[in-house]
């Protein structure tokens, strides 16, 4: 028999080994066990939301201001307050304005009194003397006619005549001239119509005067907060400058930019929860209501508002808040938490699934991607049993599951 030599024994021992050690670690890694806890699919509803914020703001903000120049006598209310409509938030030095409004009175009084005069006297004096004027010419014209039958007759000279003559001219001047005057007098005539203008002029300055006094109190329109107040007593305020801020009450909404990407996924209607960072435990409700038709280009945004139906009493105007905007939801879906999924944005996304007490690479379908879940639509079923992402775990090993305590 021929014999190894000791260069070759070596060899062969190395070898041996190295086949005892492979088959150790084979049989180690099939028959040891990694403890995991592990996830169990489960059906659950999976909700995809926008996230972003923005800020508390009323609908229709009102600016209030002065309307002319003057003096503030004093200032009744104090930002933040909550006010009522027709209530006063600003009133202005006042003694020129009434006074102006006295001497206004005063003009109309008279003037009415003018239109008074010409109706209730000056008129029916006109018309006695129209008809006084008219029984004197019907005289003069019965006289003429006398004297010129007893001219004709030789009884009365021309001496005698010419005065009937004139009497009857002078009568008949008189009636003319009261007629005018009746004329005037009535409602379509001179007197009138300039005893009217003067009276509606007087009234227009009486009006004027009272506008301009009621510039000088500067009420709220509507029932609100005050979120902003520039104006003391003594300032000299002009038309044009914002003295206060008045955010209407009722209606609350909240103003958001959108990232123009995400365009295509809101849609009118759509519901939201918000939370105020002042406040990040307290979520209250809102409802989308308006999107922008434009894009700031600048920024490349979107403006949206939400409304917010039942608005908690701690909002403020302009307080920060965030928003999670639900753009879909999938009821009773296989779902996993998102970190579970393997090489999802690759299109070929894996999971380790435990089959048999070993970890097992499957190929799934994702569906809706949430904010923290992922629907699954293929490769996984109810009650089977993932490995998180996290874990320590590769295809191959034996697992054993922890439980929770």
């Amino acid at each position: 028999m021929r014999s190894i030599s000791p260069g070759a024994r070596r060899w062969w021992i190395a070898l041996a080994a190295a086949v005892i050690l492979l088959a150790a670690w084979a049989a180690y890694r099939e028959y040891s066990s990694v403890p995991v806890r592990l996830y169990e699919v489960v059906r659950r509803d999976v909700v995809a939301t926008i996230v972003a914020s923005g800020r508390i703001a009323s609908p229709n903000r009102v600016d209030i201001g002065s309307q002319i120049i003057g003096t503030v006598a004093r200032v009744p209310v104090a930002e933040g307050e909550v006010v009522r409509a027709g209530q006063l938030l600003i009133e202005l030095e006042s003694g020129e304005a009434r006074a102006a409004l006295k001497q206004a009175d005063a003009s109309a009084l008279q003037a009415e009194a003018r239109l008074r005069q010409v109706r209730e006297l000056q008129l029916p004096m006109a018309d006695q003397s129209l008809r006084q004027a008219e029984a004197n010419l019907a005289n003069a014209k019965a006289q003429l006619e006398r004297n010129r039958k007893l001219s004709g007759a030789g009884f009365v000279g021309q001496a005698a005549l010419d005065e009937a003559q004139r009497g009857f001219d002078v009568a008949q001047t008189q009636v003319n001239s009261t007629r005018k005057q009746v004329e005037s007098a009535r409602p379509a005539g001179s007197d009138y119509a300039v005893a009217l203008t003067a009276l509606e002029q007087a009234r227009a300055s009486q009006q004027a005067a009272r506008a301009r006094l009621s510039y000088l109190t500067l009420e709220a329109p509507v029932a609100g907060t005050l979120i902003a107040r520039d104006v003391e007593s003594g300032d000299v305020v002009q038309p044009g400058k914002v003295l206060m801020v008045l955010a209407p009450a009722g209606e609350t909404q909240i103003v958001l930019q959108i990232d123009e990407r995400n365009l295509s996924k809101l849609a009118l209607g759509q519901q939201a929860l918000a939370s105020a960072d002042a406040y990040p435990d307290r979520k209250f409700p809102a409802e989308l209501v308006y999107i922008n038709p434009g894009i700031d280009a600048q920024r490349g945004t979107v403006e949206v508002r939400l409304r917010v139906p039942h608005s908690p009493p701690y909002l403020r105007q302009d307080m920060t808040v965030s928003v999670d905007i639900e753009i879909a939801r999938r009821p009773a879906s296989l779902a996993l938490p998102a970190e579970f999924v393997h090489d999802i944005a690759s299109g070929s996304a894996w999971v380790l699934v435990v089959r048999d007490g070993i970890a097992r690479r499957q190929v799934v379908k994702p569906g809706l991607r949430g904010d923290r879940t992922v629907e699954i639509v293929e490769g996984l079923s109810v009650g089977d049993l993932v490995v998180p992402g996290s874990a320590p775990v590769k295809a191959g090993q034996r697992i054993t599951r922890l439980r929770d305590a």
